[in-house]
C-alpha cells in the first residue's frame, strides 16, 4: 500500500493506493489546523480501507513549495513513519500534483498562494510533464491569460482571468502519479523558493560611551 498525503497548502489531503487504484481518500481544506487534521486523516483513510499502518508499503509526500508551518506538518510525518515502519519516503512537488489533476487538453500553468502578494508558479506542457518551474514571483511578473489551476486565479483574477480546475492538490493524485511512475521524485526535505521570514539575528553593534 502507498500512503500519500500533502499539507502544503490550505488542503490536508490523504489517500491510500493499492497499486492498482486509490481505495480511499480524504481531504479537508483548513489553512490553521494542519497540525491537527493530519493525523486523524491517516487513521481515517486507513480504517476506510480497512488495514493497518503495518500494511503501508511505502510513502509519498508534496514537498511544496508552500507555506512553512503547513508544510512542515507533512514531511515530519512523512518522515517520522518511514523510520518507524521501515519504509521508503519520497517526495513530489506540490504543484506537480495540483498539475496531475487538470483534465483539459494543451498546456496550463499552475499558479498557488505564496503570501506576500505572490505566487508560486510552474507551467506544463500537459498533466504529467513540467517544463518551466517552480518558481515564485508577483503575480503581474507572470500573468497569463491561457488557462492556470491552482489558487492563483481566485486571488488574482486580472492576472489569471481564466480558471482551471483543480484549485488544490489532492493526494489521491499524488498517489496516483506515484504509482504510475510519472512522478518526479524528491526527497523528503521543504521545496523553499526564498528564504524564511525568520533568520538568525546579527552581531549586536557595540553602542560608544
Amino acid at each position: 500500500m502507498l500512503l500519500a498525503f500533502d499539507t502544503a497548502t490550505h488542503a490536508v489531503t490523504v489517500a491510500l493506493h493499492d497499486g492498482n487504484r486509490v481505495v480511499a481518500e480524504s481531504t479537508a481544506v483548513d489553512p490553521l489546523r494542519h497540525g491537527e487534521l493530519l493525523a486523524p486523516s491517516i487513521r481515517g483513510v486507513l480504517a476506510d480501507a480497512r488495514v493497518t499502518m503495518r500494511d503501508v508499503a511505502s510513502i509519498a509526500v508534496g514537498v511544496g513549495p508552500g507555506p512553512f508551518t503547513g508544510l512542515r506538518v507533512g514531511l515530519v510525518t512523512a518522515r517520522t513513519l518511514a523510520t518507524v515502519l521501515e519504509v521508503r519516503a519520497v517526495g513530489v512537488c506540490t504543484l506537480d500534483v495540483v498539475a496531475a489533476g487538470v483534465t483539459s487538453q494543451g498546456s496550463f500553468m499552475v499558479a498557488t498562494d505564496a503570501r506576500r502578494k505572490e505566487v508560486y508558479w510552474a507551467r506544463y506542457s500537459s498533466p504529467t510533464h513540467r517544463v518551466s518551474g517552480p518558481a515564485v514571483s508577483k503575480p503581474a511578473q507572470v500573468a497569463d491569460d491561457g488557462p492556470v489551476a491552482g489558487m492563483g486565479p481566485r486571488l488574482y483574477p486580472a492576472d489569471f482571468p481564466h480558471a482551471l480546475t483543480p484549485e488544490l492538490p489532492t493526494a489521491a493524485d499524488l498517489a496516483r502519479l506515484v504509482s504510475t511512475g510519472d512522478a518526479r521524485l524528491l526527497p523528503v526535505e521543504p521545496l523553499y523558493l526564498r528564504r524564511p521570514d525568520i533568520s538568525e539575528p546579527g552581531l549586536r553593534k557595540r553602542v560608544a560611551r
